[in-house]
């Protein structure tokens, strides 16, 4: 591996996994034609909304929803004709459960995928959909990666992890060869980061590609497991949060290694960048993302100083979200952006007033999307009632205009 960057050469070369351009190269070959390569595109109404050049690198049409086929695939085309014979296992409750199964079924593997036993209902059927076999066994990951090993060994299983695994790693950069091959112009990189096996691979081969390139792993917030490590500090994560696909306690070690041998940093994000960038990927990329999929946008939003003026190339990992969360999240970013007002008003109990209220935000233009009409308990008193509206408007500005034709008549106004 050659020395790219930071403290690599003071290191010894024992301590750090040999992840190179060749290996990513090797890896791309054994994938092809398994492995979709997926479109790299330019989007103009991104880069508008962010001040810098967005090209997306759109993993989420992958036949699974996300990045994790390309290490999946690589790791099953190294497996041993006595492997192969024997089976695999891994640990997973999300992307690279069903990317393992697949790629065992395809290569006509046996796979026993150990997910935990929270994992939703319809993981689990996908992922019994690529015929592997489902143990449910611990309340945590943790508890469910034991067993898997346990059962590695008990059965003479090959166990394929996540991403503490040179060919998993390997499989993970051809994502990042796809992309430079595509739109050698990109100046950074945008990269989430759970326990690091993409960033690490997409960073070897994008820093033997193009030495001069800036590469940046994204963190959310409540799990910022890479960076803490990669600083020295102890690892504090937790909570909920959109991006579970990237909320990781116990970070690879070989990528942990690879990393900070490199020198690579790690942004860490709020929980509302991330909301932010999966309802800008949708109505302004015509992209359905997932939290961890949003990552890498959601970067350039929270730190626009580091991408401001660049080519930026984003890979979109995974696109697995839940349809009632995608609505919630395009609800709750209209709500902010001003173009869902939700208003709170103390309006006198006597005839005429509700169509007197719908009328003035009709004549601004409003659309009503929801009554709520509260005579009974919220009122202050017995003659009066209490009305929130939740009214479609364009933009903020039309908004301060119904809020002002509201006013006008008299109505007390409060903005929920």
């Amino acid at each position: 591996m050659s020395p790219l960057r930071g403290e690599a050469a003071a290191l010894d070369s024992a301590a750090v996994p040999h992840v190179t351009l060749a290996d990513i190269r090797a890896a791309a070959a054994r994938i092809r034609g398994a492995v979709l390569r997926t479109p790299t595109i330019r989007c103009d109404a991104l880069s508008r909304a962010t001040g810098a050049t967005i090209i997306l690198k759109l993993d989420n049409l992958q036949a699974t929803g996300a990045f994790k086929e390309r290490g999946a695939a690589n790791r099953v085309a190294l497996l041993t004709p006595r492997e192969r014979a024997a089976g695999v296992v891994a640990m997973s409750a999300g992307n690279h459960a069903q990317a393992v199964a697949r790629h065992a079924a395809l290569a006509g593997i046996a796979a026993t995928i150990v997910m935990p036993r929270f994992t939703p209902a319809t993981k689990v059927t996908r992922t019994e959909g690529w015929g592997a076999k489902v143990v449910l066994q611990g309340e945590t990951l943790a508890e469910a990666a034991a067993h898997a090993h346990e059962l590695a060994l008990r059965d003479g299983l090959t166990f394929i992890h996540p991403y503490d695994d040179p060919g998993v790693i390997a499989g993970q950069g051809t994502a990042a060869l796809e992309l430079l091959e595509d739109a050698p112009e990109v100046e950074a990189l945008a990269i989430p980061v759970g326990g690091g096996g993409l960033l690490t691979g997409c960073a070897a081969a994008a820093l033997e590609l193009k030495p001069g390139l800036s590469v940046f792993g994204v963190e959310v917030e409540g799990y910022p497991a890479m960076a803490q490590r990669l600083h020295g500090r102890p690892v504090s994560v937790g909570g909920p949060t959109i991006a579970e696909g990237i909320a990781v306690r116990d970070v690879g070690e070989l990528p942990f290694a690879w990393l900070k041998a490199h020198g690579i940093e790690v942004l860490v994000v709020p929980e509302r960048a991330v909301e932010e960038a999966i309802a800008l990927l949708a109505e302004g990329a015509k992209v359905v993302a997932e939290g961890a999929g949003a990552a890498g946008l959601a970067a350039v939003l929270a730190h626009p100083e580091r991408f401001a003026g660049r080519i930026v190339g984003i890979p979109i990992c995974g696109g697995n979200i839940d349809a009632r969360v995608l609505s919630n999240v395009l609800l709750r970013q209209l709500l902010r952006d001003g173009r869902i007002l939700r208003l709170h008003l103390d309006i006198p109990d006597r005839p005429g007033v509700l169509a007197d209220i719908a009328t003035r935000v009709a004549a601004a233009g409003g659309n009503v999307i929801e009554v709520n009409h509260q005579r009974l308990f919220a009122a202050p008193s017995v003659q009066s009632a209490e009305l929130e509206l939740m009214v479609e408007v364009r933009d903020a500005a039309q908004g301060a205009a119904i809020v002002a034709a509201l006013q006008a008549g008299s109505y007390v106004v409060r903005r929920g």
